[in-house]
Parts: structure tokens; C-alpha cells; sequence
């Protein structure tokens, strides 16, 4: 598998991994995992509005495995709108999580790629950030290689694994955007 991705609208066929998110703690992993959830709520916000909506979307990490056949879901994209004093949608928090067997392999840098581009290119976004665990470094590097720059730290900001953690804040400006970011 090499590292091309694409992102889409979740479909029905992709519900069993939906639930599989807040029931199975390997699949978003240690980072991410944030405990046991209704594994039938994921479902509901697709039957709602098919998990794209004004405040907040999910799309699909899609790729080309050689033994499942192209288009199999690696994982999960998100955004959520931000409110930081500026106009509505003009800041957003991106979030990602692979399954595990797709995780190391520089599919996760390409999938936040697709994601900054999707939201640079059909949204009024200025401003992304992605929060991290001060923990995680395969994290903060892919952030970095598509053009994040590191703002600051989160003390004690996030509950894992029986203690406060903390998170590191990263930023990317609509202006700061390279094209040589990794393309």
C-alpha cells in the first residue's frame, strides 16, 4: 500500500467501523481513546446527516489495500468548528485516527494533507489546529510536515490512562500554507 489516500462521505457499508470507534479501544488508540461510548451513537449522527454538518463533519480515510480491494476505510477524518472571535467557519480542529494496521506508513500525514486541503479549498477557513498529547511525536511530526507550526502547551488538559496529560496546540494559517509541504 503506498501512501495515497482520499477522503469521502461515510456510507452505510462503513457503519460496523463507525461503532467499532467507541467500542473498541485499539482503533482509535491510545492517544485518542477517551473510554467506552453508545456504539449506536455514531450511527445515529450518520442517519442524521450522514456525518456532514455545519459545526461539525467526519469523513472517511479511504485507500487501496491489497488484500481488502481499494476504497477500504483506514480511518477517520474530522473537523469541528471553532469560535474564536472571527466570522462562523473561520477556524476549525481537525482530528484523525487509523486503525492500527495502517498506522507507521505516512497514510495518517496524507490523509491531515487531504483534510487541510479540502478545508483550505471548499471552506472560508483562515485558521486549523490539531491538539496532541505532549506524548505523541509520530503525531507532532506529520502535523509539522504538512506545514503546522507548534503554539503551545495544554497542562493538564486531557484525562488518559488514569491522569491528566498534557496536549500541545498546533496551528496552521490559510497564508502559511506551502506548497512545498510535503507535496
Amino acid at each position: 500500500m503506498d501512501d495515497h489516500v482520499a477522503l469521502r462521505p461515510f456510507s452505510e457499508q462503513d457503519l460496523p467501523f463507525l461503532e467499532r470507534l467507541g467500542s473498541d479501544p485499539s482503533v482509535t488508540g491510545r492517544y485518542v481513546w477517551a473510554g467506552f461510548r453508545d456504539p449506536r451513537a455514531r450511527r445515529r449522527r450518520w442517519e442524521k446527516d450522514g456525518y456532514v454538518g455545519a459545526d461539525s463533519s467526519a469523513l472517511a480515510v479511504v485507500g487501496d489495500d491489497p488484500e481488502l480491494g481499494p476504497d477500504t476505510v483506514l480511518g477517520i477524518a474530522s473537523w469541528e468548528a471553532k469560535d474564536r472571535g472571527g466570522p462562523p467557519g473561520g477556524c476549525y480542529e481537525i482530528g484523525l485516527a487509523l486503525l492500527p494496521e495502517y498506522r507507521g506508513r505516512g497514510l495518517g500525514t496524507a490523509a491531515q494533507r487531504e483534510m487541510v486541503r479540502h478545508l483550505f479549498d471548499c471552506t472560508l477557513a483562515f485558521r486549523l489546529e490539531a491538539q496532541t498529547d505532549a506524548d505523541n511525536v509520530a503525531e507532532q511530526l506529520a502535523l509539522e510536515k504538512i506545514g503546522f507550526r507548534r503554539e503551545g502547551l495544554l497542562r493538564g488538559a486531557r484525562f488518559r490512562e488514569g491522569e491528566w496529560r498534557d496536549m500541545l496546540m498546533y496551528g496552521l494559517l490559510r497564508p502559511d500554507l506551502r506548497t512545498d509541504a510535503g507535496d
